[in-house]
């Protein structure tokens, strides 16, 4: 498990610091990756500095097995989880 963000290396270490964040957080300044995973906003969207918030399930072969917009972080885990186990059958 991975997150990456538009924010400096930086940015994310003093983040992921100060909310004891486990996972390994990636730097994308220019938006290049978030571009290719098409979660950029709208220019006017009061947010656009941000990306949209999207999580990616990938196979065992590593091709993208499923895409979700996150609403709701705190029931997200568990249909990932579902999703995860599917895929082990």
């Amino acid at each position: 498990m991975l997150g990456i963000s538009f924010d400096t290396p930086a940015d994310n270490k003093a983040f992921a610091e100060k909310l004891d964040f486990p996972f390994l957080l990636l730097s994308d300044p220019d938006k290049a990756v978030g571009t290719q995973y098409q979660v950029l906003r709208d220019p006017d969207d009061k947010f656009a500095n941000f990306p949209q918030r999207h999580s990616y399930l990938l196979n065992p072969e590593g091709t993208i097995a499923a895409v979700y917009e996150v609403g709701d972080p705190a029931g997200h885990a568990a249909q990932v989880l579902t999703d995860l186990e599917a895929l082990k059958r």
